[in-house]
């Protein structure tokens, strides 16, 4: 099972948001089978095969083992992942396209810029999974608190020129090209406390 699984289809994004689905999903962090599930969450195990089936079809869930019992054999899944994200280019292709926005300050170019961080590293980690490798990435995720706009505008000036520092500094023509995105925004009211 992975950590994190980027949806990349419109159809399985459609699978994995449909309530009675997204629980499933939710319950097969552990693997179970279409009767251990319908005791779990209370629907009849008919229903629970015929979601499982529309999720294993989107690879959301994959077979963990097949007990034999008499004639009957069981089947037990488990989800693909444990915990799903829906790429913007499941909704449209150019959902994801930051070059759309003519405005570089805007909330849109973030959320597009966003949404291309999404797509572009969903792609390398199912990549990096499928060939057995370890996707080297860099995240840095910090808050910091601004007295007035004067002093985040001092904090901007003084980042980029840091960054442009360490990128002309490190740069290379003929190294390994990696994508470097600095973003800052307020932090939602529900958070912040």
């Amino acid at each position: 099972m992975q950590d994190i699984e980027v949806i990349e289809s419109v159809d399985a994004a459609a699978a994995a948001l449909d309530p009675v689905r997204a629980r499933l999903l939710g319950e097969l962090t552990v693997p179970a089978s279409a009767a251990g599930l319908a005791a779990r969450v209370g629907i009849t195990r008919q229903k629970v095969n015929y979601h499982l089936k529309a999720l294993e079809a989107h690879g959301l869930v994959e077979l963990s083992e097949e007990r034999r019992h008499g004639g009957i054999t069981e089947r037990v899944l488990q989800a693909s992942a444990a915990r799903y994200v829906v790429s913007p280019a499941a909704v449209t292709a150019s959902a994801a396209d930051p070059d759309a926005t003519a405005d570089r300050r805007s909330a849109g170019y973030l959320v597009a810029l966003a949404g291309r961080v999404v797509r572009e590293v969903g792609a390398l980690a199912r990549r990096a999974g499928t060939s057995g490798e370890r996707l080297p990435t860099l995240t840095i995720d910090t808050r910091i608190g601004f007295r007035s706009a004067a002093d985040r505008a001092a904090f901007a000036d003084d980042l980029t020129a840091a960054v442009l520092d360490l990128a002309a500094r490190y740069h290379h023509d003929d190294g390994e090209p990696y994508r470097l995105v600095v973003a800052a925004h307020p932090v939602p009211e529900e958070e912040s406390s």
